[in-house]
């Protein structure tokens, strides 16, 4: 059977949530690459630390400890965490403050320094953001896995979403959704599954002329969770 419309999947979601605004009210704002670009790289730090931190377990138990967490890592000034010492790493881990976890931790140094390294070669780390078309959105989440620490799985897409580029987050009921349509037959792991997700989000897309952000909540909806 043949990928279902964009718009034939709207009508499923639709028909589930109780009607078309439903569904698509309230979605995530996305920002222009230059409103990106203009983002501070400290708030890129800080969004994919809060995002580590939460990994594995209680959102809630991060937010909580959050303003305690930003004042542990000095506001995320890049040039401070980048070049943290061996003293200040000490010191974390003993921080009742944050989420003593040592490999989280040291995640966060890693993404300063590459954070301040992107800034370096592009003006600032939102402008490299901003400037990656939604179109190879797939290319975006593999390099941050690569390049930088601890962002793939869910972090790296939710903490875009976060800040608002336009992006899909493969949630369970995303996944379920493109198995459902013969995209892929599990989870997308591999770089040839990957391209098959962001293939089917670019024909929805052009079919549509909505965001990613949009057809990702509308697949979404469009499952029994």
């Amino acid at each position: 059977m043949p990928m279902r419309s964009y718009e034939e999947i709207l009508t499923i979601a639709a028909d589930r949530k109780g009607g078309r605004a439903a569904v698509l009210d309230g979605a995530p704002e996305t920002k222009t690459a230059d409103a990106l670009a203009a983002i501070p790289d400290a708030l890129w730090l800080a969004q994919f630390a809060r995002g580590i931190m939460q990994a594995g377990i209680s959102w809630q138990v991060v937010e909580n400890k959050w303003p305690g967490i930003e004042e542990a890592f000095h506001g995320f000034d890049i040039g401070r965490v980048s070049m943290m010492s061996e003293d200040w790493y000490d010191e974390l881990l003993d921080d009742p403050r944050i989420v003593r976890s040592p490999p989280k931790v040291r995640a966060i140094q890693e993404n300063a320094y590459f954070i301040q390294k992107v800034s370096a070669e592009h003006g600032s780390f939102g402008r490299r953001i901003g400037d990656w078309p939604a179109e190879d959105f797939a290319g975006l989440l593999m390099w941050l896995q690569k390049e930088g620490s601890r962002l793939g799985g869910s972090t790296g897409s939710y903490a875009l979403r976060q800040l608002g580029k336009e992006s899909y987050i493969l949630s369970g009921s995303v996944i379920a959704r493109l198995i459902a349509e013969g995209v892929i037959d599990k989870e997308p792991t591999s770089k040839s599954a990957r391209t098959a997700v962001q293939e089917a989000f670019n024909t929805w897309k052009a079919e549509s002329g909505e965001s990613l952000t949009v057809i990702s909540r509308v697949l979404a909806q469009s499952i029994d969770s």
